[in-house]
């Protein structure tokens, strides 16, 4: 399953009765223990980045390692989501950079 919105994401969750987990990544085993945890529940996913993940671990890394998680687990839905973005130009980057 390819990255999904959080629109359509909370609407199937609304319809359906249910929450989704968002957690803060900054790191891969971070982002491998999440996924595989919420595969074996198969439960939807948001795998937010705040400004201080992204200051350490740099936008391109954290986006590639959220697609990672989305080539190894496949059957989940799975968001990117920038957790309180500070400005403007960090919101812009992170729509700019997918």
């Amino acid at each position: 399953m390819a990255l999904v919105t959080t629109t359509e994401m909370f609407k199937k969750a609304y319809d359906g009765g249910y929450a989704i987990g968002a957690f803060n990544v900054n790191n891969m085993e971070i982002v491998q223990g999440i996924t595989e945890a919420a595969r074996d529940l198969k439960a939807p996913l948001i795998l937010q980045v705040s400004k201080g993940a992204r200051a350490y671990a740099n936008h391109t890394y954290l986006v590639k390692l959220v697609e990672a998680a989305v080539i190894e687990c496949p059957e989940i839905p799975i968001a990117l989501h920038l957790d309180h973005g500070p400005d403007f130009e960090t919101c812009k980057s992170c729509i700019d950079g997918g």
